[in-house]
């Protein structure tokens, strides 16, 4: 089938030096056949925490810190560790924060710091304050 070009010599330019093998492997590395797929796999290899479920006595001693801290009513620099869902997947990651306490709504549910964040109460694992 190609008996008519297998011994022929290879040709060499006599204009453009040979190309090294590390460019010419250059030239097809930006080459994403799938666009987005990279993305798509760092996406599920991420991993996130499911919400701890506290037991009555657990949500009775964050019950009992939120009620001293409101009866005083000074603002109080408090630390909590608090579960935030995950946007895009299932699951959540636990954050741990340090702020000033600006009030409690008890209507909303929440802690109101003083950067104006809103902590879910029902997703507080842990608080304290000095």
């Amino acid at each position: 089938m190609y008996e008519d070009i297998i011994n022929l010599p290879h040709h060499i330019s006599t204009k453009h030096p040979p190309m090294s093998s590390y460019d010419r492997a250059a030239q097809f590395a930006s080459f994403a056949a799938l666009r987005g797929h990279s993305d798509a796999i760092d996406e599920t290899a991420r991993l996130t925490d499911y919400k701890i479920e506290l037991d009555e006595y657990e949500v009775d001693i964050i019950n009992q810190k939120l009620i001293e801290i409101e009866q005083d009513n000074d603002k109080k620099l408090i630390k909590v560790t608090y579960y935030v869902p995950d946007e895009k997947k299932t699951g959540g990651a636990y954050i741990t924060t340090t702020g000033l306490l600006k009030k409690i709504d008890s209507y909303k549910h929440c802690l109101i710091m003083d950067d104006s964040r809103c902590i879910n109460i029902d997703d507080i694992i842990h608080i304290d304050f000095e």
